[in-house]
Protein backbone atom coordinates (compact mmCIF):
# COMPACT_ATOMS: atom_id res chain seq x y z
CA UNK A 1 0.00 0.00 0.00
CA UNK A 2 2.39 2.42 1.19
CA UNK A 3 4.63 1.40 -2.40
CA UNK A 4 1.68 2.26 -4.07
CA UNK A 5 1.24 5.53 -2.64
CA UNK A 6 4.82 6.64 -3.21
CA UNK A 7 4.20 5.27 -7.05
CA UNK A 8 0.93 7.23 -7.87
CA UNK A 9 2.69 10.40 -5.64
CA UNK A 10 5.90 10.48 -8.10
CA UNK A 11 3.75 9.96 -10.99
CA UNK A 12 1.82 12.87 -9.88
CA UNK A 13 4.84 15.54 -9.72
CA UNK A 14 6.39 14.10 -12.78
CA UNK A 15 3.51 15.52 -14.49
CA UNK A 16 3.34 18.35 -12.70
CA UNK A 17 7.00 19.84 -13.71
CA UNK A 18 5.82 18.41 -17.21
CA UNK A 19 2.65 20.84 -17.54
CA UNK A 20 4.66 23.63 -15.90
CA UNK A 21 7.59 23.57 -18.68
CA UNK A 22 4.99 23.27 -21.14
CA UNK A 23 3.44 26.24 -19.44
CA UNK A 24 6.44 28.30 -19.58
CA UNK A 25 7.77 27.01 -22.93
CA UNK A 26 4.13 28.39 -24.40
CA UNK A 27 4.06 31.70 -21.97
CA UNK A 28 7.84 31.78 -24.16
CA UNK A 29 6.80 31.49 -27.15
CA UNK A 30 3.72 33.87 -26.85
CA UNK A 31 5.58 36.50 -25.27
CA UNK A 32 8.47 36.42 -27.95
CA UNK A 33 8.80 39.85 -30.45
CA UNK A 34 10.22 36.91 -33.17
CA UNK A 35 7.60 36.49 -35.67
CA UNK A 36 8.14 33.19 -37.31
CA UNK A 37 8.00 32.30 -40.75
CA UNK A 38 6.88 29.80 -42.50
CA UNK A 39 6.31 28.54 -46.30
CA UNK A 40 2.97 29.90 -46.18
CA UNK A 41 3.45 33.55 -44.96
CA UNK A 42 7.00 33.97 -46.08
CA UNK A 43 5.93 36.89 -48.50
CA UNK A 44 5.44 39.27 -45.76
CA UNK A 45 8.30 39.93 -45.70
CA UNK A 46 8.69 41.80 -49.15
CA UNK A 47 6.90 44.65 -47.49
CA UNK A 48 8.82 46.76 -45.08
CA UNK A 49 12.22 46.09 -43.50
CA UNK A 50 12.94 42.77 -41.50
CA UNK A 51 15.83 40.64 -40.49
CA UNK A 52 15.73 37.31 -40.80
CA UNK A 53 17.27 34.30 -39.62
CA UNK A 54 17.53 30.90 -40.47
CA UNK A 55 18.44 28.31 -37.90
CA UNK A 56 17.79 24.58 -36.83
CA UNK A 57 17.16 23.44 -33.51
CA UNK A 58 19.70 21.34 -33.49
CA UNK A 59 22.55 23.79 -34.49
CA UNK A 60 24.31 25.09 -31.41
CA UNK A 61 25.54 28.67 -33.17
CA UNK A 62 21.33 29.48 -33.42
CA UNK A 63 20.85 28.16 -29.83
CA UNK A 64 23.79 30.60 -29.04
CA UNK A 65 22.38 33.11 -31.32
CA UNK A 66 18.96 32.53 -29.70
CA UNK A 67 18.79 35.25 -26.82
CA UNK A 68 20.70 37.99 -29.04
CA UNK A 69 17.87 37.79 -32.02
CA UNK A 70 14.98 37.85 -28.73
CA UNK A 71 16.98 41.29 -27.84
CA UNK A 72 17.20 42.53 -31.48
CA UNK A 73 13.32 42.00 -31.47
CA UNK A 74 12.81 43.84 -28.61
CA UNK A 75 14.31 46.64 -29.79
CA UNK A 76 12.08 46.25 -33.07
CA UNK A 77 9.64 49.31 -32.28
CA UNK A 78 12.58 51.59 -31.69
CA UNK A 79 14.25 50.40 -34.91
CA UNK A 80 11.49 51.01 -36.76
CA UNK A 81 12.13 46.99 -38.17
CA UNK A 82 10.24 43.54 -38.15
CA UNK A 83 12.34 40.60 -36.99
CA UNK A 84 11.59 36.85 -37.80
CA UNK A 85 13.36 33.64 -38.10
CA UNK A 86 12.69 30.54 -40.25
CA UNK A 87 13.22 26.86 -38.89
CA UNK A 88 15.12 25.18 -42.19
CA UNK A 89 13.64 21.64 -40.70
CA UNK A 90 9.76 22.94 -41.05
CA UNK A 91 10.52 25.02 -44.20
CA UNK A 92 12.53 22.88 -46.51
CA UNK A 93 11.30 25.00 -49.34
CA UNK A 94 12.53 27.98 -47.74
CA UNK A 95 15.91 27.30 -47.72
CA UNK A 96 16.15 26.20 -51.12
CA UNK A 97 14.62 29.52 -51.94
CA UNK A 98 16.99 31.57 -50.18
CA UNK A 99 20.28 29.06 -50.41
CA UNK A 100 20.95 28.72 -47.41
CA UNK A 101 24.05 26.52 -47.28
CA UNK A 102 24.94 27.16 -43.63
CA UNK A 103 23.13 27.92 -40.05
CA UNK A 104 22.54 30.79 -38.70
CA UNK A 105 22.02 32.26 -41.97
CA UNK A 106 20.55 36.28 -41.56
CA UNK A 107 19.13 38.20 -44.44
CA UNK A 108 18.12 41.55 -44.19
CA UNK A 109 15.32 42.48 -46.62
CA UNK A 110 14.06 46.50 -47.41
CA UNK A 111 11.07 46.08 -49.54
CA UNK A 112 11.69 43.18 -51.69
CA UNK A 113 15.65 44.20 -51.62
CA UNK A 114 17.62 41.51 -50.27
CA UNK A 115 21.13 41.74 -48.90
CA UNK A 116 22.55 39.19 -46.63
CA UNK A 117 24.80 40.13 -43.43
CA UNK A 118 28.20 38.77 -42.85
CA UNK A 119 29.10 40.92 -39.76
CA UNK A 120 29.67 39.76 -36.43
CA UNK A 121 26.75 38.51 -34.67
CA UNK A 122 26.48 40.37 -31.04
CA UNK A 123 24.19 42.69 -30.36
CA UNK A 124 25.76 46.05 -30.74
CA UNK A 125 26.59 44.76 -34.18
CA UNK A 126 23.22 43.99 -35.05
CA UNK A 127 21.16 47.25 -34.13
CA UNK A 128 24.08 49.44 -35.46
CA UNK A 129 23.64 47.03 -38.85
CA UNK A 130 20.24 48.67 -38.55
CA UNK A 131 20.21 51.93 -36.94
CA UNK A 132 22.80 53.43 -38.88
CA UNK A 133 21.73 51.38 -42.31
CA UNK A 134 25.56 49.96 -42.77
CA UNK A 135 22.75 47.71 -45.10
CA UNK A 136 23.12 50.71 -47.38
CA UNK A 137 26.88 49.64 -48.34
CA UNK A 138 25.82 46.05 -48.89
CA UNK A 139 25.42 44.70 -52.42
CA UNK A 140 22.01 43.62 -53.01
CA UNK A 141 21.54 40.05 -53.74
CA UNK A 142 21.17 40.21 -58.14
CA UNK A 143 17.52 39.57 -59.99
CA UNK A 144 18.31 35.89 -61.17
CA UNK A 145 19.60 34.75 -57.08
CA UNK A 146 16.26 36.63 -55.55
CA UNK A 147 14.42 34.48 -53.76
CA UNK A 148 11.01 35.71 -55.58
CA UNK A 149 12.53 34.74 -58.83
CA UNK A 150 11.15 31.94 -60.86
CA UNK A 151 14.23 29.92 -60.75
CA UNK A 152 14.71 30.23 -57.12
CA UNK A 153 10.87 28.95 -56.85
CA UNK A 154 11.67 25.77 -58.86
CA UNK A 155 14.76 24.94 -56.70
CA UNK A 156 12.75 25.63 -53.60
CA UNK A 157 10.28 22.52 -54.82
CA UNK A 158 13.48 20.58 -55.71
CA UNK A 159 14.45 21.34 -51.55
CA UNK A 160 10.53 20.50 -50.90
CA UNK A 161 10.77 17.02 -53.06
CA UNK A 162 14.07 16.13 -51.38
CA UNK A 163 12.48 16.70 -47.89
CA UNK A 164 9.65 14.05 -49.47
CA UNK A 165 12.21 11.49 -50.40
CA UNK A 166 13.73 11.68 -47.49
CA UNK A 167 11.15 11.07 -45.36
CA UNK A 168 10.11 8.05 -47.38
CA UNK A 169 14.11 6.40 -47.06
CA UNK A 170 13.44 6.92 -43.27
CA UNK A 171 9.87 5.01 -43.31
CA UNK A 172 10.70 2.26 -45.67
CA UNK A 173 13.75 1.65 -43.54
CA UNK A 174 12.21 2.25 -39.84
CA UNK A 175 9.05 0.80 -40.43
CA UNK A 176 9.29 -1.95 -43.16
CA UNK A 177 12.48 -2.91 -42.10
CA UNK A 178 14.40 -2.45 -45.65
CA UNK A 179 18.22 -2.30 -45.71
CA UNK A 180 19.28 0.74 -47.37
CA UNK A 181 20.90 -1.03 -50.57
CA UNK A 182 16.83 -2.10 -50.64
CA UNK A 183 15.44 1.66 -50.76
CA UNK A 184 18.07 2.85 -53.06
CA UNK A 185 17.31 -0.28 -55.37
CA UNK A 186 13.14 0.81 -55.14
CA UNK A 187 14.10 4.93 -55.83
CA UNK A 188 16.39 3.68 -59.08
CA UNK A 189 13.89 1.83 -60.20
CA UNK A 190 11.21 4.54 -60.14
CA UNK A 191 13.01 7.13 -61.25
CA UNK A 192 13.69 5.34 -64.43
CA UNK A 193 9.89 3.98 -64.71
CA UNK A 194 9.24 7.86 -63.87
CA UNK A 195 11.49 9.09 -66.76
CA UNK A 196 9.97 6.79 -69.21
CA UNK A 197 6.73 7.93 -68.65
CA UNK A 198 7.45 11.38 -69.02
CA UNK A 199 9.85 10.56 -71.98
CA UNK A 200 6.74 8.86 -73.36
CA UNK A 201 4.35 11.80 -72.75
CA UNK A 202 6.46 14.72 -74.04
CA UNK A 203 6.89 12.93 -77.25
CA UNK A 204 3.36 12.74 -77.75
CA UNK A 205 3.01 16.24 -76.59
CA UNK A 206 4.90 17.22 -78.98
CA UNK A 207 3.31 15.36 -82.04
CA UNK A 208 0.34 17.00 -80.86
CA UNK A 209 1.81 20.31 -80.76
CA UNK A 210 3.77 19.95 -83.90
CA UNK A 211 2.21 16.85 -86.11
CA UNK A 212 4.47 15.52 -88.64
CA UNK A 213 3.69 16.13 -92.03
CA UNK A 214 2.32 13.69 -94.15
CA UNK A 215 3.45 12.90 -97.88
CA UNK A 216 1.10 11.50 -100.24
CA UNK A 217 1.61 7.96 -101.94
CA UNK A 218 1.85 9.50 -105.88
CA UNK A 219 4.10 12.03 -104.54
CA UNK A 220 6.01 9.62 -103.03
CA UNK A 221 6.45 7.18 -105.67
CA UNK A 222 7.53 9.90 -108.07
CA UNK A 223 10.42 10.95 -105.72
CA UNK A 224 11.36 7.52 -105.14
CA UNK A 225 11.32 6.69 -109.55
CA UNK A 226 12.68 10.47 -109.90
CA UNK A 227 15.51 9.42 -107.49
CA UNK A 228 15.66 6.29 -108.92
CA UNK A 229 16.49 7.61 -112.56
CA UNK A 230 18.55 10.10 -111.48
CA UNK A 231 20.70 7.81 -110.08
CA UNK A 232 20.39 5.71 -113.17
CA UNK A 233 21.79 8.53 -115.51
CA UNK A 234 24.60 8.96 -113.29
CA UNK A 235 25.42 5.78 -113.13
CA UNK A 236 25.05 6.14 -117.17
CA UNK A 237 27.08 9.10 -117.52
CA UNK A 238 29.60 7.55 -115.20
CA UNK A 239 30.03 4.28 -117.67
CA UNK A 240 30.29 6.51 -120.77
CA UNK A 241 32.80 8.67 -119.34
CA UNK A 242 34.76 5.76 -118.34
CA UNK A 243 34.78 4.44 -122.05
CA UNK A 244 35.51 7.88 -123.06
CA UNK A 245 39.12 7.67 -121.20
CA UNK A 246 39.70 3.93 -122.34
CA UNK A 247 39.03 5.33 -126.33
CA UNK A 248 41.23 7.68 -125.47
CA UNK A 249 44.11 5.94 -123.31
CA UNK A 250 43.88 3.47 -126.87
CA UNK A 251 44.50 5.97 -129.26
CA UNK A 252 47.00 7.95 -127.50
CA UNK A 253 48.61 4.43 -127.53
CA UNK A 254 48.47 4.00 -131.15
CA UNK A 255 49.44 7.23 -131.64
CA UNK A 256 52.72 6.24 -129.91
CA UNK A 257 53.38 3.49 -131.50
CA UNK A 258 52.89 4.68 -135.10
CA UNK A 259 55.53 7.29 -134.13
CA UNK A 260 57.75 4.99 -132.39
CA UNK A 261 57.41 3.16 -135.92
CA UNK A 262 58.13 5.66 -137.77
CA UNK A 263 61.14 6.57 -135.90
CA UNK A 264 62.53 3.08 -136.27
CA UNK A 265 62.11 3.68 -140.21
CA UNK A 266 63.88 6.92 -140.14
CA UNK A 267 66.56 5.28 -138.41
CA UNK A 268 66.81 3.12 -141.39
CA UNK A 269 66.82 5.14 -144.33
CA UNK A 270 69.63 7.52 -142.85
CA UNK A 271 71.93 4.26 -141.96
CA UNK A 272 71.32 3.10 -146.00
CA UNK A 273 72.30 6.73 -147.18
CA UNK A 274 75.17 6.85 -149.24
CA UNK A 275 76.72 9.39 -147.22
CA UNK A 276 78.61 6.96 -145.50
CA UNK A 277 82.76 7.09 -146.58
CA UNK A 278 82.96 3.18 -147.38
CA UNK A 279 80.06 3.42 -150.18
CA UNK A 280 81.70 4.28 -153.62
CA UNK A 281 79.66 6.47 -155.67
CA UNK A 282 79.37 5.26 -159.15
CA UNK A 283 80.08 7.19 -162.05
CA UNK A 284 77.53 7.75 -164.37
CA UNK A 285 78.38 6.71 -167.88
CA UNK A 286 78.52 8.95 -171.31
CA UNK A 287 76.68 7.99 -173.83
CA UNK A 288 77.31 6.47 -177.04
Amino acid sequence: MYFKFNFSFYITCYCLILSLVNANVQTSAKNSFVEQLTEENWDRILIGEWMVEFYAPWCPACKSLEPIWEHLASQKKILNINVGKVDVTDSPGLSGRFMVIALPTIYHIKDGIFRQYKSPRDKDSLIEFVSDKIWEKIEPIPSWKSPTSIQMSVISQFFKMSQVLRGIHNRLMEDFGLPTWGSYLIFAIATIVIGAILGLFIVCLIDFIYPPKSMPVQAFTQGFMGGHMQEKSIQDEEIVEHVKDDLVDEESEREVSEAEEKEKDVDKDSKTEPSSPNVRKRKPRKAD
